[in-house]
């Protein structure tokens, strides 16, 4: 593996004259008043490329391939401008982008083979800038994307864990990419999140539906597409430095990073991530034992730009550590119990719902990656090459007499590879076709065993093709053939027979086809077909056992079937100067739909497994026919001339069902409920006292609606009441004579303190609180928080 990276390395290095090339020049302006705008973004996504406008407006790229590109311009608090141009010499370009108060059109690189204007992409796609990022409340990315995108949610393990839900689909039904790379761990289990640092990304791009076509297998509900290395521009340097605090957690979060891009094309960002918490709190059960976490990230990448493309070598190291929250406590004073059901069981002092230190139980987690990132000129045409490695370590501790030896130990290899060629345009036909998959491994080290030893192949081949009728109508569309095969280990536990071994092989053809119809200049028509694809995880084949954090103990099935599903969309998109509006509905129709319930045991009541003295409820995988469907809404007011008030207000719901019912219910499980926010904002460029830029101020109203439509049978699930959240931010940047000194934003959360349980909560299922008589343990109460990020930046000779 190592001599295949380091050649495909090398081979990025080597230049040839073959090469058509060109470049683009030009000056940026506003638009009113004609002045030149400093330090606006002109940007090739396609290359990863671009320029930075100096003092006088002006920019120029470095020579590029030849070949048809979305160019993209962007300044804040102006709309970007996008324009696809054919480039094959040095051409001129001027752009005058308007002030704008809401970011109007944005550009994707999720779902399709090459860069496209977010309203020309008739799939439902959501794009978030670190700026939105830095403004949220969130506990944690996932946190903080599911307050922001109407449509995802976000089961959660406490503050310090959480997974992201797509209209009503999670765990191996949502794939996570980072930077290009698909990201492979434990998602099967509801305490394991996305193990990538979350100070280091720069943009989220979101796919809320079936995403099959380009990324085979698990695509079913979307994509998480996080983007944390960005190439800046030929001859800057720049660092940053990243401080945040939480008050309820004491959180203490540091992010450093140095990235450059010299004259001959190398460029290159170093980062390190550090943060740690101690436990948690809300008024019902004070702190809550358990939610201690700590995590030491680091990553990067070194490559070159060059005019035949580019290639950059990538490597990311993701190292965490946190309790797993059972809810243990004392039936006199209901208080936490440390080391239950040990010899050394006591009640928690202060001192240990302090310590910032995970103790048992407790789970420590390293994900390393390194990868090849390659995007060369190659005929006409241009040829994408991404290879990588992965290895996810998952240890769970559950014995406090012997802290240091894993009850549970996961290793994970992954090696992942996507070739696509992109042809060049053709009478207006954007076309690319490839193949893409991986080969994993899984090896059990620890005494318990959850899951077999096993061996995975993953391959598929895609086409897609897509073109833009008078700049008005966008057609595109593909298909896909998969193919997976599983070879799984047999395993004995002393004279038990706990996994025999098995060989499954998994096949599919999936595809898409969407328009996008610009009806006016105000209104976007936009609409999909897509067939999704999942094969079952070895997990949902062959579980036989229990691990900490889950409080169930799991049978799987080995006669499961493909899921498979078509998803119809549609959407409608208007802007205008007083508002945007925006409105998706879908109807998802799946076929062998996965889930896990409770066992019933032929005596009546649930059917438990005793474990080292502990009773377990038992839980088996099932299938039936399903369907999903709903609606997200997002609209923001900003009233002429008071361009600086918004108004903005989203809306989702999600509702599914099975074919069958079981026990008189058909409810799917875990279905996200309703959720309405609302956000009143200031937006100010410039500040009255000059020295701020970029100034906001809002006020935000998180409401949640009571989850009673739940799948009840074998008392799978409970209903959850509703709960309403009222937030507030703050901040600005603060600059002197231009340059940005430092960014500061502060938040605080849940400022009424209300004591609520989120339905996805994992921790709504610990145990009950005898004194109070309570259910569970309650998320995060009021929370204060600061974020300050402090830019530097050198020119290169």
């Amino acid at each position: 593996m190592k001599s295949l990276v380091l050649s495909l390395f090398l081979c990025g290095w080597i230049t040839t004259a073959a090469f058509a090339n060109g470049s683009i020049k030009g000056k940026v302006t506003d638009a009113e008043s004609g002045k030149p705008l400093v330090g606006a973004s002109v940007y090739i996504h396609e290359l990863r490329t671009g320029a930075i406008t100096g003092v006088d407006g002006f920019y120029q790229t470095t020579e590029i391939p030849s070949g048809t590109y979305l160019l993209e311009v962007s300044f804040m608090g102006y709309s970007a401008f996008l324009k696809t141009i054919r480039v094959d010499k040095t051409q001129e370009l001027n752009i005058a982008l308007k002030p704008s108060v809401v970011e109007h059109e944005a550009v994707t690189v999720t779902g399709v083979a090459s860069a496209i204007r977010l309203s020309q992409n008739p799939q439902a796609i959501s794009v978030v800038k670190k700026t939105d990022l830095q403004r949220s409340s969130g506990t944690n990315i996932i946190d903080a994307l599911s307050r922001i995108v109407p449509g995802v949610a976000a089961l959660s393990t406490g503050p310090a864990v959480s997974k992201p839900i797509i209209r009503g689909l999670g765990y191996n039904r949502v794939i996570t990419i980072n930077d290009g790379v698909r990201q492979e761990g434990q998602q099967w289990g509801d305490e394991h999140g996305i193990e990538i640092d979350e100070a280091s990304v720069q943009r989220v791009e979101i796919l809320k539906g079936p995403a099959s076509l380009l990324y085979g297998s698990d695509g079913m509900g979307g994509v998480v597409n996080i983007i944390s290395n960005v190439p800046v521009e030929r001859g800057i340097m720049k660092a940053n430095y990243h401080v945040a605090t939480n008050s309820n957690n004491g959180l203490i979060s540091n992010h450093l990073n140095w990235f450059g891009h010299a004259n001959n094309g190398f460029n290159w960002n170093l980062y390190g991530s550090f943060k740690n918490a101690h436990a948690y709190q809300n008024k019902y059960d004070g702190r809550v034992l358990g939610s201690q976490f700590n995590e030491r990230n680091f990553g990067g990448y070194i490559g070159v730009n060059k005019k035949w493309g580019y290639s950059h070598l990538l490597v990311s190291n993701f190292n965490q550590n946190f309790g797993m929250i059972e809810g243990d406590r004392d039936d006199a004073t209901g208080k936490f119990v440390l080391f239950a059901g040990s010899a050394l069981e006591r009640i928690a002092t202060e001192a240990d719902l302090k310590d910032r230190k995970a103790q048992a139980p407790s789970q420590g987690i390293n994900h390393f990656k390194i990868a090849l990132d390659n995007n060369i000129a190659w005929g006409s045409g241009r040829l994408q090459l991404n290879v990588g490695f992965q290895r996810n370590q998952r240890k769970e501790f559950g014995d406090p007499e012997a802290p240091g030896v894993p009850e549970l130990y996961f290793d994970l290899k992954t090696v992942n590879y996507n070739v696509q060629y992109h042809f060049a345009e053709k009478n207006g036909w954007k076309t690319s076709m490839g193949i893409n998959g991986m080969q994993q491994q899984n090896q059990n080290k620890a005494e318990e065993v959850l899951i077999p030893e096993y061996r995975l192949l993953d391959a598929g081949a895609f086409f897609y093709t897509r073109k833009t009728f008078n700049d008005k109508l966008t057609l595109s569309g593909g298909v896909r053939a998969d193919y997976r095969r599983l070879n799984s280990d047999g395993f004995t536990e002393g004279t038990e027979v706990k996994f025999e071994a098995f060989n499954r092989n998994f096949s599919n053809m999936s595809g898409s086809i969407g328009l996008s119809y610009q009806a006016s200049d105000n209104v976007t028509l936009k609409a999909n077909v897509s067939r999704g694809y999942r094969a079952p995880s070895v997990t949902e084949l062959a579980s036989n056992g229990s691990h900490e954090g889950t409080n169930r103990y799991e049978y799987g099935d080995r006669n499961l079937k493909n899921e498979t599903s078509i998803q119809a969309d549609a959407g409608v998109e208007v802007r205008t100067q007083h508002f945007n509006f925006q409105v998706s509905a879908f109807y998802n129709s799946i076929s062998n739909y996965i889930f896990y319930s409770k066992l019933n045991s032929v005596f009546g009541g649930d059917s438990l497994v005793n474990k080292d003295g502990e009773d377990l409820m038992a839980f088996q995988f099932r299938q039936n026919a399903a369907r999903l469907y709903g609606f997200e809404s997002k609209i923001d007011i900003h009233p002429h001339p008071l361009d600086w008030l918004h108004l903005a207000s989203s809306f989702s719901v999600v509702a599914g069902r099975f074919k069958e019912s079981y026990e008189g219910v058909n409810r799917l499980p875990f279905i996200p409920p309703a959720r309405w926010t609302t956000e009143l904002r200031g937006d100010f460029a410039k500040a009255a006292s000059g020295s701020l830029r970029n100034f906001y101020v809002k006020l935000e109203l998180d409401r949640v609606f009571a989850q009673n439509n739940i799948f009840s049978a074998y008392n799978t699930e409970t209903a959850t009441p509703g709960f309403s959240l009222l937030n507030f931010g703050i901040g600005a940047d603060v600059q002197s004579k231009g340059r940005t000194l430092f960014t500061i934003h502060a938040a605080a959360n849940n400022i009424a303190d209300v004591a609520y349980q989120n339905h996805l909560s994992r921790l709504k299922y610990t145990a009950e609180n005898m004194v109070t008589g309570r259910m569970g343990v309650f998320n995060m109460g009021r929370n204060f928080t600061l974020r300050i990020h402090v830019p530097l930046e050198w020119k290169l000779k």
